[in-house]
């Protein structure tokens, strides 16, 4: 009801003159209501009429200006209202200053009024203290201008959000809830109480009539102290509940909250906070997609928690590497944004098969990405999944027939943790499974499934996945010295093994041709002349030298 009141005032031409001459109204009411109780009218005599309407002119004339000047206020605050556009900031100012000015302006008229009214008065009954009543139309006044404020503050309240749009969080000193408190308690209490003491400080009123009119008095204060308080409670309890709702959504993680700002007090402020926190966590949400999708969700999560300090420790890990095969061709014949396109079809092949196998994709270096099971979150069997997860990688982009790739899996302690600088960081693992993984790749590209794996790799495996991989080569890699065992996976899951001298148990067996490279050969350890002399490469170069792979030609 209030508050469609309040509404159908500020939409109102005369809304504003109809609230003000209320407020003013109840003020002249309140007054001759005192006079009468007290015993005052009856002291006038036959002439009370007469004298009242004499003492009336002015208030009447008071009024007349209110409205006149509530009109022309309708019309200089509320101008951008009628127009049904925004506010400038200045009218915005100007809005949040009006219950204070029309309050104040009110008080201003009604002080003449008083001076006036007593003088009349004390002409016309000698007998009545000048004092009392003087006292009496003093708070009057004040309890119209007291009524006045709450009136019109709680009129603009509609208008606060357009407001708020506009300045921001923003209050004036008569909008606060100390304020609203004080007048509150003035309207309610205060006044009552003060005229219930002048009237029974009138020594010309009988004693009758001060108990009657301290009756009245009482009654008035306790039934306006019930509203006002009720009033005040719901201004404030009624924003603090939806803020109290609001906290409750974003505690559940529901960001996109948004608290109307109703208010212009330390509510209002406290509303404008909410929504600041809500676009707050949501950028730091956005921020930390945006990181995670860069560095891997496990590695923001990790980065978040400890900060900016470069840590790290050595971990068994297995390490997958995927490669394109032919990637100058194929980004040299076809336009460079269906290389991409094609490139990020793979990429999001790799990354989902690693990540629900719960390895990490640490990089994409151009057409290649580095996959890593065991950092930064360990896991029990990292082998396992790796293993699962090639399969995987293999399979999907084979049946797309849009790439060919080599992937390498190997396994072993690499230090896995952060390296750079205090304002640049990067997680990364460095050791020779990495190494190894990148060498295999090359050398999966020429082999019939497309996946080398490290016999570390198998060895750590679960049996039942170790079924599904046979033996395939020894290898010495370019820059590591110790000959590597290959394997790959079979068409046909076969009995477990777990040897690499499977195929020397047979020398006169003679292979399928699954199982023979046409580029990677056994070797026994004896190099040519040539690798000798070669100059060591980078450890961390994906390419394999092949003339370190050398054919031996003895049987095991």
């Amino acid at each position: 009801m209030i508050a469609k009141l309040a509404v159908w005032a500020l939409t109102a031409r005369a809304g504003l003159a109809v609230m003000v001459t209320t407020a003013n109204l109840s003020g002249v009411a309140v007054i001759f209501t005192q006079l009468w109780l007290n015993g005052f009218i009856d002291r006038l005599g036959a002439n009370w009429l007469h004298a009242l309407g004499l003492a009336g002119i002015y208030p009447a004339a008071g009024i007349l200006l209110g409205v006149l000047l509530a009109v022309r206020d309708r019309r200089v605050y509320f101008g951008w209202f009628d127009a049904r556009r925004t506010p400038t900031a200045a009218e915005a100012r100007r809005m949040l200053r009006l219950p204070a000015v029309i309050s104040s302006r009110a008080l201003a008229v009604w002080i003449p009024g008083v001076i006036v009214a007593t003088a009349i008065f004390e002409h016309l009954t000698p007998d009545n203290d000048r004092g009392v009543t003087a006292a009496l139309f003093t708070l009057g006044a004040f309890e119209s201008a007291a009524v006045t404020f709450l009136i019109v503050d709680r009129l603009i309240r509609p208008t606060i959000p357009v407001v708020a749009e506009v300045l921001g969080w923003t209050m004036h000193w008569s909008s606060s809830v100390l304020a609203r408190v004080v007048v509150t308690w003035t309207v309610a209490a205060a006044l009552p109480l003060l005229m219930l003491i002048v009237v029974l400080a009138d020594p010309a009123s009988d004693p009758t009539d001060r108990v009657r009119t301290a009756i009245y008095l009482s009654v008035v204060g306790i039934g306006v102290g019930a509203l006002a308080t009720t009033f005040l409670a719901r201004a404030v309890a009624a924003p603090m509940h939806t803020l109290h709702r609001a906290l409750d959504r974003i505690t559940q993680g529901e960001l996109g909250v948004q608290v109307p700002i109703g208010n212009t007090s330390e509510i209002g402020r406290l509303e404008h906070s909410v929504n600041e926190l809500a676009a707050n966590l949501r950028e730091r949400q956005r921020m930390r997609e945006v990181f995670g999708r860069h560095v891997g969700p496990e590695v923001a999560e990790r980065a978040l928690a400890r900060g900016a300090d470069l840590t790290g420790d050595v971990r068994e890990v297995t390490a997958l590497f995927v490669d394109v095969t032919g990637s100058v061709e194929l980004s040299t014949g076809l336009p460079p944004q269906e290389f991409v396109a094609k490139l990020n079809r793979l990429l999001a092949i790799v990354v989902a098969a690693t990540e629900e196998n719960n390895g990490l994709v640490n990089k994409f270096e151009g057409d290649a990405a580095l996959c890593i099971f065991g950092a930064p979150i360990a896991l029990r069997d990292n082998a396992t999944t790796a293993l699962r997860a090639a399969r995987r990688i293999r399979d999907e982009v084979l049946a797309s027939g849009e790439l060919d790739i080599g992937i390498g899996v190997a396994r072993g302690p690499v230090f896995a943790g952060d390296v750079g600088s205090d304002t640049r960081l990067e997680f990364t693992v460095i050791g020779d499974a990495v190494n190894t993984a990148a060498r295999l790749t090359t050398a999966a590209k020429s082999v019939p499934r497309r996946i080398l794996v490290s016999t570390a790799v198998i060895e750590a495996a679960t049996v039942q996945e170790r079924s599904e991989w046979t033996f395939y080569d020894t290898v010495i890699l370019r820059g590591i010295q110790e000959p590597t065992g290959c394997w790959t996976d079979s068409d046909i899951p076969s009995t477990p093994v777990s040897s690499p001298a499977t195929r020397s148990d047979h020398p006169g067996r003679k292979t399928s041709s699954d199982e023979t490279n046409q580029v990677i050969h056994i070797h026994t350890g004896v190099v040519e002349q040539e690798d000798e002399a070669m100059p060591s490469a980078e450890m961390n170069s994906p390419a394999i030298d092949e003339r370190s792979l050398v054919r031996n030609r003895k049987n095991h």
